[in-house]
């Protein structure tokens, strides 16, 4: 008999398989210093946001070793963008991850989108120590028995319509 408070792996042997996706995004506020330095992509340690980008989707993939009692997924494809803001210097990273699978995908999504923002900050804390990463959420999830779900506080159009 199990204990109250003992952890486990939700068993999701019964479900069907399903198509997945999530959508995830977060936000770094850089200064003045490191943001054009980020943007021109001319930090000492190298390109932010492209290592950023591979960072995040790396994270994706390994998002049960992050994760303690995630379930290991075969990820059908993960994609990392980066959306620069010169009004407030800030970089916010979309990361979307898809597969066919009995769980969902939005801790991956979310693993990405934290990987990235802080490759970010490990590359810009040289040139600016005052960095800032907030405002992680859930923008979208698909598949399952729930179906669609979009964030009630609201999505980009382009995330809704990626695959309308």
């Amino acid at each position: 008999m199990r204990e109250h408070n003992q952890l486990q792996m939700i068993d999701v042997s019964s479900k069907r398989a399903t198509p997945r996706r999530a959508v995830a995004c977060g936000t770094i506020w850089l200064g003045p210093i490191a943001y054009p330095q980020v943007r021109d992509r001319t930090l000492p340690k190298g390109d932010a946001l492209a290592l950023a980008e591979t960072a995040g989707i790396q994270a994706s993939k390994r998002c049960s070793d992050w994760i303690p009692l995630c379930h290991p997924l075969a990820l059908d494809g993960a994609r990392v963008d980066c959306e620069l803001n010169d009004t407030n210097a800030s970089v916010t990273i979309y990361a979307q991850v898809a597969a066919h699978t009995k769980t969902g995908v939005e801790m991956e999504a979310l693993t990405a989108v934290q990987a990235a923002l802080i490759t970010i900050w490990d590359l810009a804390k040289q040139v600016e120590a005052n960095l800032i990463i907030g405002n992680t959420r859930l923008l979208l999830k698909e598949g399952g028995k729930q179906g669609r779900w979009l964030n009630p506080d609201g999505v980009p159009e382009w995330i809704k319509n990626e695959h309308d």
